[in-house]
């Protein structure tokens, strides 16, 4: 690995540091943990000379589209992304002050992965503006964006280019990202199972032949723990890599 990048808000939006701009977060008083868990991914990452970056989930209109889309209802949202309260605009000044939060806090972060950001949040010359903003203070801060239609997804919005769980073309030349699964799915379930090294050896080959990095799902159990098959694979990954199969 060269780098490793943490969920810390997914479309519930519930926050995995404390920020000031809402309570939906990790110090809420009902969350029984109350600690800084990017904080204490970025150490112990770093620790172990491995770059951070912060995928942060941006409350879409797609979520509550009727029509030709599956209607889809997230009732867990932060107050500041209640559609019933907050109008959009409102809503992308929220998620605004939070990812400036975050490079704030978190200067070690080299990489910032934005889901769902595409126009239908913003247009595209006023993302890059907000983050070439951001840029003034942090000038070698990357960021990319998953399209939510996923029709569109691998098309530039941003500083890389997102693949979700297929290849970019093979004369691709853009700066690519391809994401996929360790795991069956994104998200642990009981009875799941793990790609072997050989499998994942495979997808990372086609790839970097694409101009791509290959930015592989861990999924924790509901406890937090790496399944035992994961650690294997990526134990024999490793050490295939080393050893310069």
């Amino acid at each position: 690995m060269r780098y490793a990048v943490l969920t810390v808000k997914h479309v519930g939006g519930f926050c995995l540091w404390d920020s000031k701009y809402t309570t939906y977060d990790v110090m809420h008083p009902n969350c029984p943990y109350k600690q800084d868990l990017v904080a204490q991914f970025i150490r112990s990452f770093k620790s172990r000379g491995l770059k951070v970056g912060l995928y942060y989930c941006w409350r879409h209109p797609g979520f509550d589209a009727a029509g030709k889309r599956k209607k889809v209802q997230y009732k867990v949202l932060p107050p500041e992304c209640d559609p019933a309260t907050h109008s959009p605009a409102r809503q992308i000044e929220f998620q605004k002050k939070q990812i400036t939060e975050l490079v704030q806090k978190y200067p070690d972060v080299f990489y910032l992965w934005n889901d769902a950001l595409d126009p239908e949040i913003m247009p595209a010359k006023e993302a890059r503006d907000f983050f070439n903003g951001i840029r003034r203070r942090r000038p070698n801060l990357l960021a990319s964006s998953n399209w939510w239609n996923w029709s569109k997804k691998g098309k530039p919005y941003l500083d890389i280019a997102v693949k979700e769980m297929t290849h970019f073309q093979p004369q691709n030349a853009l700066p690519g990202e391809t994401c996929w699964c360790l795991e069956r799915s994104w998200f642990w379930y009981q009875g799941t199972s793990s790609k072997t090294a050989e499998q994942v050896l495979n997808l990372l080959k086609t790839v970097n032949n694409r101009h791509s990095n290959l930015l592989l799902n861990v999924g924790p159990n509901r406890r937090g723990k790496i399944m035992k098959s994961s650690l294997k694979t990526l134990a024999e990954v490793g050490g295939l890599r080393a050893s310069g199969n």
